[in-house]
């Protein structure tokens, strides 16, 4: 069996854990561990507070600093109300292609590491080789932010992480943050008929949004000089405004789902003290004249740092000799990459299928794609090798 038939064979297994965040990761986490324990590789599973998702860290060689991570999440997002042509739960593969919910976000990249297990395993590593798989990247890189604190109490401090997300195996080098929230919004229900004497907590929101429109074009003033990001500045984004009950009904509660994609973390927090000066100075005053039990409470989701461009980067010297390619960009969409290089490492994004296949019905990595990934990580087993087994 060539590695592209194991890549495939195991991609099918990925894909039929139906890891969507919401859900348990469990199986999964089990599966991965099996392979690479079978492999001879020393693994550690960390169970978040709830005991139904998991974090697995383990590693090949030898012990000691200087190592290489090999990264990947294993939640996918949902599927509901998406037309899909086949069981996303099943690959189906056709014109080159494999389909299937997380194909190409990210279980192609983790089927093509565990592809090479055999390889990496006959190897005489000169160096740890280190395997991280992460639950809830999806909603705020919530595994990652646990593991990287784990690695930090204990110690465990590789040189350089490639984080396998789908980037067409293009080496990105940097990208924004991601901060996501959701503002609740409490006021007092009553009669429609008589909206002065309650507190319109949906009309509260839409007041909100529109001073979250007012700080995105801001944003576009304070774009750094020479940004290598696209578009330059931070970005808003208002996601879900639900609220109200029926049409004469004044609504006492409401929620919005808002993120932002800060280039630095200066404008984050120019946002975050503009939203709180409106909300003490304008809108809770308003509120709190009808029902001074009135509230606006910001939640947050998730705050993940973004991915600097380094100058010095052994990842992505690295990444560059395995690949041939001579250079590196930046990309507008978030990873866990950023909470990797916060522990230290040098970091790039390097992975098989394309983002813009990532989240939609129908999600597919071209075969084409995982043989360029599994060429990459093949000429890594050889650099990490010693001599005698070159």
């Amino acid at each position: 069996m060539t590695d592209l038939d194991a890549t495939r064979a195991i991609l099918a297994d990925l894909i039929g854990f139906p890891t969507v965040s919401s859900d348990s990761n469990l199986a999964m986490i089990a599966y991965l561990a099996e392979r690479l324990k079978a492999a001879g590789a020393r693994v550690d599973v960390h169970l978040d507070e709830t005991g139904q998702k998991a974090n697995l860290f383990a590693t090949l060689g030898p012990e000691g600093p200087g190592g290489i991570v090999l990264s990947g999440h294993t939640d996918v997002v949902p599927v509901a109300d998406q037309d899909w042509r086949t069981d996303p739960f099943v690959m189906a593969e056709q014109d080159g292609r494999l389909y299937g919910r997380g194909a190409c976000d990210m279980k192609g990249f983790i089927a093509a590491v565990l592809a090479l297990l055999p390889e990496f395993a006959a190897a005489r590593l000169t160096r740890p080789l280190h395997f991280a798989f992460t639950h809830d990247e999806e909603v705020g890189c919530l595994g990652a932010r646990a593991l990287v604190e784990i690695l930090r109490a204990e110690g465990v401090r590789p040189a350089a992480a490639i984080i396998g997300e789908p980037t067409s195996m293009r080496i990105i080098e940097g990208h924004k943050g991601c901060y996501e929230y959701s503002t609740h919004f409490h006021g007092l229900e009553g009669h429609g008929s008589a909206p002065e004497r309650g507190v319109n907590a949906v009309e509260f929101a839409v007041r909100y949004v529109a001073r979250l429109l007012e700080l995105r074009e801001a944003l576009k003033a304070r774009a750094p000089v020479a940004s290598p990001f696209d578009p330059p500045w931070t970005t808003i984004n208002t996601g879900a405004l639900v609220g109200g009950v029926a049409h004469n009904v004044i609504p006492g509660k409401a929620r919005i789902d808002w993120e932002m994609r800060p280039v630095r973390t200066e404008d984050a927090d120019f946002v975050k003290a503009a939203l709180a000066r409106h909300c003490e100075e304008v809108l809770l005053p308003e509120m709190r004249r009808v029902s001074p039990e009135a509230a606006i409470v910001t939640e947050v989701i998730g705050e993940v740092v973004g991915l600097l461009p380094a100058e010095r980067n052994e990842a992505r010297r690295l990444v560059m000799e395995l690949t041939g390619a001579n250079g590196a960009g930046t990309v507008p969409f978030g990873t866990e990459a950023g909470l990797f290089q916060s522990l230290g490492m040098s970091v790039v994004v390097c992975g098989p299928g394309s983002i813009e296949q990532a989240h939609k019905p129908d999600e597919f990595v071209a075969l084409d794609q995982l043989a360029e990934c599994l060429t990459m990580l093949e000429r890594l087993a050889r650099h990490l090798a010693g001599p005698a087994a070159r």
